[in-house]
């Protein structure tokens, strides 16, 4: 038998939490069941919101939407103040759960993992049966349901998991690709972000199966990397070893809290590409490569969210950790001030270690990247001789 990878997924996390932990102090009303929301402030319908209740999603509420919206949409909806404390313990309950079944686990959220069932495989007559057995155990002790993804990489089993929800299982092999993915709107693939889907869109791309079909080399010209990345995606392509370690802790980063508040895209992108430099240049005097770079957002209410992503090559350039960091940031954001952002690279390689490439890489990618890395090794030894302000980018000026 293959690689077998379960993705695990709590299903609209905060709010399960918050109705679990109600339920548990006596509530009489479960959260789930009636319109609510987890986000804000109703006296001051300031804030978005966090996570919707089903009923909610019914009235077109949305996560991320400011919550005066919502409550225009709803005007009875129940909001309730997010309690960061009460997710990390519900999370680190969930997390040593799974982990009576293997240590093979991979954790990339507050609510969400990956699992390698490959080592347990002779434990169940199924995946489907391993699968049903975790989620129910979950329900059972815990309160909450998830969605969990079965595949042969993490890509397919991320993407299963996010079909039809709540309290499902579902699969989402190289060979039900055609059937189960490709007619879906090209915005529900993993790390499609909007921007990249207006560019599709122009481009008459509207679901994943036409992006899967596209000439990568045209996707490249107006996307960059990442239009090779959603190609690869789109076609199943994706990493199938779990990272179990916490290698976050071995990378290289810099974060920074602002003075000021980043209100638009362009004041985040302004500081997400000085972090870019810092980090990059640090790489370089380290004489270490990233394949993984994660972006940290902390709101103005303190609150943290964080998302990363693996790199299909290893890199020090700063571009490359700036267009990534992007891409991240515009996933993760929801349009509320922003007061500290961090971006940390890890799984990192030595410059001189060699890397397996594809026929894409050869004829695409590297020429540029040799030029890039050439340059941007003459601007560190610039300012290591004439200090770090001999030289600048026009756009941090």
């Amino acid at each position: 038998m293959g690689r077998i990878i379960f993705h695990i997924d709590v299903n609209s996390a905060y709010l399960s939490w918050t109705a679990v932990e109600q339920l548990k102090n006596g509530a009489k009303t479960d959260l789930r069941d009636i319109p609510s929301i987890i986000g804000g402030d109703k006296t001051t319908r300031h804030g978005v919101v966090l996570a919707k209740s089903v009923p909610a999603k019914k009235y077109g509420i949305r996560t991320g939407e400011p919550v005066v919206n919502a409550l225009r949409k709803c005007p009875g909806l129940k909001m309730v103040p997010p309690d960061h404390d009460l997710y990390t313990l519900y999370s680190e309950r969930m997390m040593n759960f799974l982990k009576e079944y293997t240590p093979d686990l991979e954790q990339v959220s507050v609510d969400e993992c990956f699992m390698d069932f490959t080592g347990i495989a002779h434990q169940f007559a199924s995946p489907l049966e391993a699968s049903l057995t975790i989620k129910d155990g979950i329900y059972r002790q815990f309160g909450f349901t998830v969605n969990i993804g079965i595949s042969s990489n993490k890509l397919l089993a991320k993407m299963a998991s996010d079909f039809e929800k709540p309290n499902r299982i579902h699969t989402l092999f190289p060979e039900e690709i055609r059937v189960k993915m490709w007619p879906l709107p090209v915005r529900e693939l993993f790390m499609a972000g909007r921007s990249s889907v207006e560019v599709l869109n122009k481009l008459e791309i509207r679901t994943i199966g036409e992006l899967a079909q596209a000439d990568p080399k045209l996707l490249e010209l107006h996307l960059k990397s990442h239009g090779r990345t959603l190609w690869e995606f789109a076609n199943g392509i994706g990493e199938t070893a779990l990272n179990a370690r916490e290698v976050e802790n071995k990378g290289i980063g810099n974060s920074t809290t602002l003075a000021k508040d980043a209100e638009t895209l362009e004041d985040a992108r302004e500081v997400l590409l000085w972090l870019a430099e810092k980090v990059g240049q640090r790489l370089r005097i380290e004489k270490q490569k990233a394949r993984m770079i994660s972006v940290e957002i902390r709101y103005a209410d303190f609150r943290n969210v964080s998302h990363q992503m693996q790199l299909t090559r290893a890199t020090q350039i700063t571009a490359r950790i700036y267009e990534t960091a992007c891409l991240l940031f515009d996933e993760l954001w929801s349009g509320e001030p922003v007061r500290l952002l961090g971006i940390r690279t890890a799984r990192l390689l030595d410059e001189d270690e060699p890397e397996q490439m594809n026929l894409f890489d050869m004829q695409i990618g590297q020429p540029k990247d040799e030029k890039q890395q050439k340059l941007e090794r003459a601007l560190d030894e610039i300012k290591e001789k004439y200090g770090k302000d001999a030289v600048k980018r026009g756009s941090l000026l």
